[in-house]
């Protein structure tokens, strides 16, 4: 039988994306860290961290802190955030225990890539499509509004069209336009200089990657730099070159693949490194010829979303689409669909509990939108964990072993067992939590309390084992406070106030404090061994429980009549606390399960 002439389909293109973590959960509002000039401030920091390297090309705390000049406790909390949204969960330092992170250290041009993106501003967001569906769960004022300047974070975000997160596509295709602007100097920073006779033969190479970039002015000669003026950027010098273990380094920036596959690292797309004999190290690259080609994967990332943004424009939504933003959901409807973002999305439950297990999910992150009056139950093991603009909630996050952030949220309950968690332009809120570093509080927060954490579910244990949380380890009473304005923001702030402090959070009264029950949703499911909370309560909050109030009050020698009255004070009085806070409407979710 004759073979085929017909050419088997190619596999659909891979696309570039930028790792969304570093963006999201690693950046860090301190002065001394962001720079105006990252070229310049950073070539000099680059020299004293290689001097001060030892055999593996690591920095530990001491080297950040002497050669950036911050405190130590500073310097720990940069090795915590690099360690959270680091490309490889086999590298030491994600790895160490939490005694261990500031002798195990970081790779000295992990830290530079870390460095220079401080200096990213998030994306402003956007209008809501309907700000009057938004007004009925959004209040119009707050306690806090007559003591607040009207340009202060959050009232610029609760403004009279309330601002929504902006979809995924519009970040991507902000972070890729950042990532555009700023790679030949981040090139500059990952290469190194040539000597001897190479210079000429990679001059000779740059002039033919250049032919395709007429807005590239290039002056000739060993060791000089070239300017983009379309965008003033000094480029990469033409002497320079970039080896394979430091291309693997943006790997802390970019990766390959498309949604709900498997992300693949960058090198192994890479058409200079991806063939090269594991057994023998790669040759070097001009550093013109990787930014050449990145350039071109961004260009190509950057159409296709502009392509799909304009097809959702002009044609129907998809029910499947995870960048439409979402309509109004009713109580009575929010049970049986998924947000049309994607199944790691809630968005816009209004007035009713709803619940997620890993079944539920795909992919490690979640992101709680826009959700108000309700109880959401997340009861699975994530990397990543974000809350934006709810009120009124209580929010329950099972166990997230990278990071957890919470932003623009008012009076809202979160309960969190973390690794770590960043809390931004929050007021009136109540954080019970579980965490092995300290929590971050950044922006403008008023009225802020935090606790330990007061719940457990059957398969909690397995849960923080699985994500590497330690219950051994609460850090939740050790908070640590920023400045008040988040320069990361897109949103303008008054002036003189970026040295103002923050406020931090003061403690939950132990009088106030009780354990959070999570109904049992198990039955017929696999069940798990956890039947306490296993974070170790301080003595102020142990309180006795209901098992013991029980006895008590059988054992108190009351007359007959005297029974029935304090029984029935106590079902009026649970009535009104059902009313009061709002957890009737559990009961009614219940009921209907």
């Amino acid at each position: 039988m004759a073979e085929s002439d017909e050419t088997p389909p190619s596999p659909p293109a891979a696309y570039i994306h930028p790792r969304r973590e570093p963006f999201e959960h690693g950046l860090l509002p301190i002065p001394k860290l962001i720079f105006t000039d990252c070229t310049q401030t950073l070539a000099p920091i680059k020299d004293k961290l290689l001097s001060s390297l030892s055999s593996t090309n690591r920095v530990n705390t001491e080297a950040i802190s002497g050669s950036l000049q911050i405190s130590l406790e500073h310097a720990r909390l940069v090795l915590e955030t690099i360690a959270c949204v680091l490309h490889s969960d086999t590298d030491p330092l994600v790895t160490a225990k939490p005694s261990e992170i500031g002798s195990v250290g970081v790779n000295v041009f992990d830290v530079l890539v870390f460095l220079y993106i401080q200096s990213y501003k998030r994306l402003l967001p956007k209008g809501h499509k309907d700000s009057a569906a938004v007004a009925d769960v959004w209040p119009s004022t707050s306690a806090f509004d007559g003591f607040l300047s009207a340009l202060s974070p959050l009232q610029l975000v609760r403004s009279n069209s309330r601002r929504n997160m902006p979809s995924q596509s519009d970040e991507e295709a902000h972070q890729l336009s950042y990532l555009q602007k700023h790679l030949g100097n981040i090139l500059s920073l990952l290469s190194e200089s040539v000597e001897g006779d190479s210079d000429e033969s990679l001059v000779c190479q740059f002039q033919t990657s250049c032919l395709s970039h007429p807005s590239w002015t290039v002056i000739l000669g060993p060791a000089c730099a070239h300017l983009d003026y379309s965008t003033g950027n000094l480029l990469p010098p033409i002497s320079r070159v970039l080896s394979a273990e430091k291309f693997d380094h943006l790997g802390f920036l970019f990766y390959f693949g498309e949604k709900g596959s498997e992300r693949i690292p960058l090198s192994q797309n890479a058409p200079f490194f991806a063939s090269s004999d594991p057994n023998m190290p790669a040759v070097p690259v001009p550093a013109a010829q990787v930014h050449d080609w990145l350039l071109q994967n961004i260009a190509s990332a950057l159409e296709r979303i502009t392509e799909r943004a304009s097809a959702k424009e002009n044609g129907p939504t998809s029910a499947t689409d995870q960048d439409v933003p979402m309509a109004d959901v009713s109580a009575s409807s929010v049970k049986s669909s998924l947000s049309p973002r994607g199944p790691n999305f809630i968005e816009g439950v209004s007035k009713t509990s709803y619940v997620r297990k890993p079944n539920d999910l795909k992919g490690s992150s979640m992101k709680v939108v826009n959700c108000h009056e309700s109880v959401l139950y997340i009861l699975a093991p994530l990397k990543y964990a974000t809350v934006y603009g709810c009120s009124d909630a209580t929010i329950v996050l099972g166990a997230v072993g990278k990071a957890v952030r919470v932003e623009h949220c008012e009076r809202v309950h979160v309960i969190a067992a973390a690794k770590r968690i960043c809390i931004a332009n929050c007021r009136e809120c109540v954080f019970f939590l579980g965490v092995n570093q300290t929590p971050l509080l950044v922006g403008d927060n008023h009225k802020l309390q935090v606790a330990p954490y007061n719940t457990f579910y059957p398969q909690l244990e397995e849960h923080l084992n699985g994500v590497g949380i330690d219950p051994a380890i609460n850090k939740w009473d050790e908070p640590v406070a920023l400045g008040v304005v988040d320069p990361h923001d897109s949103l303008s702030h008054p002036a003189g106030v970026s040295d103002v402090q923050t406020e931090s959070a003061s403690r939950l009264d132990p009088d106030q404090f009780t354990n959070f029950l999570i109904p049992n949703w198990s039955e017929g499911e696999q069940s798990g061994s956890t039947k306490d909370n296993p974070f170790p309560l301080p003595d102020a909050y142990m309180h006795k429980n209901l098992e013991d109030l029980k006895q008590i009050l059988q054992e108190a020698e009351l007359e007959e009549s005297r029974k029935k009255e304090l029984t029935t004070a106590l079902h009026a009085c649970f009535k009104d606390w059902l009313y009061a806070t709002g957890n009737i409407r559990q009961l009614y979710f219940l009921q209907n399960e």
